[in-house]
């Protein structure tokens, strides 16, 4: 999909956006839903071997006010051909641990602040998270972007979100097909917009340095 130069994109109003063609996530095969540590060890060399991941987490919804949260419940990895959907126990979490601390691999997302405070308050310090929010400036926007307005502006497609799905109780063991195509498509389209953000030098220049750095490590370790 091509990109319109970003500085005669004007900003693309709601009504827009909507009647863009629909954007296509990851076909359903192509989307695993991780329940236990056995299936975290089946995926563990290819997840080891990923430079880039787009990232989200969801959780189930808090209506009362002081309720805390015990999120995340799900937390979404994402590569160009496959969306790993993990369900979240103690078990996952640690699993997931030297992934989200590994300062060599790439979580890319959006709105990602407080997902890395809650990651800290559970004892993980997450490493070489890219929040993609503030990357559209070149287009006219000075405040944090969403995932579908950067679908919009950089594949000109209409990214669906459901507040129904996204309000929905994530903790649930077994997740809805509509709650599968939502979690993945979050992830999956984070890491479609850092490639085009990244390869078209959209990124802002604090970001473009820290993922230099962390690419440079790479080769230096390879």
């Amino acid at each position: 999909m091509q990109m319109d130069t970003p500085q005669h994109t004007p900003l693309l109003s709601k009504e827009q956006i909507r009647a863009l063609p629909a954007f296509q996530n990851l076909a359903p095969e192509n989307i695993l839903v991780i329940q236990t540590l056995n299936q975290c060890l089946a995926v563990q060399t290819e997840l080891a071997s990923i430079q880039v991941f787009g990232f989200d987490t969801e959780s189930k919804p808090t209506f009362k006010a002081g309720e805390k949260s015990t999120g995340p419940h799900l937390i979404q990895l994402a590569t160009p051909n496959q969306a790993y959907l993990f369900q979240v126990s103690a078990e996952i979490l640690a699993f997931l641990k030297p992934i989200l601390e590994n300062e060599q691999q790439l979580k890319v997302g959006f709105g990602l602040k407080n997902d890395a405070h809650i990651f800290r308050s559970k004892g993980i310090q997450p490493n070489a998270m890219i929040d993609l929010s503030k990357s559209f400036a070149s287009f006219g926007y000075r405040s944090q972007v969403g995932t579908q307005t950067a679908i919009a502006l950089l594949f000109q497609r209409y990214f669906t979100k459901s507040k129904k799905v996204s309000t929905s109780n994530w903790s649930v063991k077994n997740l809805s097909p509509q709650q599968i195509n939502y979690a993945a498509a979050d992830a999956y389209a984070a890491l479609l917009c850092f490639e085009q953000l990244y390869q078209q030098q959209l990124l802002t220049t604090q970001l473009l340095q820290q993922i230099r750095r962390i690419l440079a490590g790479l080769a230096d370790k390879a």
